[in-house]
């Protein structure tokens, strides 16, 4: 059973940073396809970031420049560095991992950015 550990989150004013972490403890994480995902009150769950086993990264238009995924293959944890947050980024994050077809997705944590 793969569980998916996330931690990071909180409440933060408007311009500030958070940072979240994602571990994936017993899985072979090199070869995995690393996602974060949020969902805000009362929407659908979108695609915020993915970085790919190679190091490819993509991002949703409205953080481009503003947010940064990365990995530590070594220490299993993937990373979402959040600058120049905005209200509207407040949501549950939640990471996603992709091994062999298989999706593993963490228990959500709350990033809250007041005005």
């Amino acid at each position: 059973q793969v569980h998916l550990v996330e931690s990071g989150g909180g409440l933060v004013q408007a311009g500030g940073s958070l940072r979240l972490s994602c571990a994936a403890p017993g899985i072979i994480f090199g070869i995995a396809t690393l996602s974060w995902y949020r969902q805000a009150p009362g929407k659908q769950r979108e695609l915020v970031a993915t970085i790919n086993s190679g190091g490819g990264t993509n991002y949703k238009d409205s953080v481009k420049g503003r947010f940064t995924i990365s990995r530590d293959n070594a220490k299993a944890t993937v990373f979402l560095q959040m600058n120049s947050l905005k209200p509207e980024d407040t949501a549950v994050y939640y990471c996603k991992l992709v091994q062999a077809y298989t999706s593993y997705w963490g228990q959500g944590t709350q990033v809250t950015v007041s005005s």
